[in-house]
C-alpha cells in the first residue's frame, strides 16, 4: 500500500473510533457507487451523518478540510442522495461533517467539523 493510502487508511479508522466514542454508530465504511466514495456514513441519534475524512501530514499545503473544495461537496451530496434513495431513508435528517487529522510526528490532531456543508 502506498503511504497517502495508509495515511488515509490510519485516518478513517481514527475517525470511525472519534466518531464511535462521541456516540455514534457507524453504518457503512467507504460506501462507494460509480460516482464515489463517502467515507463514513454513520447515525448520530435520528440523524444519518455522511463523514468526509481529510488526514495530512504536513500544512504546506493547507488544512485538510480545506481539501473538501465545491467539486468534492457536490460530489459528495450526489452520492449521499444515492444512499439515502437505495435505502429509502427520505424521511431522515441528514447531515455532512468533515473529520480532519493532521499528523505531527507520533502525535495526531483531530478537528471535527459538524454540519460542515449543506
Amino acid at each position: 500500500m502506498k503511504k497517502k493510502q495508509e495515511l488515509g487508511k490510519s485516518g478513517e479508522d481514527r475517525a470511525v473510533n472519534f466518531l464511535q466514542q462521541k456516540g455514534f454508530s457507524v453504518i457503512k465504511k467507504n460506501y462507494r457507487t460509480p460516482d464515489g466514495e463517502i467515507d463514513i456514513i454513520a447515525q448520530d441519534g435520528d440523524t444519518i451523518v455522511f463523514v468526509e475524512v481529510k488526514s495530512r501530514r504536513s500544512l504546506s499545503y493547507g488544512a485538510p478540510e480545506a481539501a473538501v473544495d465545491s467539486m468534492k461537496k457536490n460530489q459528495i451530496k450526489k452520492i449521499a442522495n444515492q444512499f439515502i434513495s437505495h435505502y429509502q431513508l427520505f424521511d431522515r435528517d441528514c447531515r455532512f461533517d468533515i473529520v480532519a487529522l493532521y499528523y505531527e510526528g507520533q502525535a495526531v490532531q483531530i478537528k471535527y467539523i459538524p454540519n460542515a456543508f449543506y
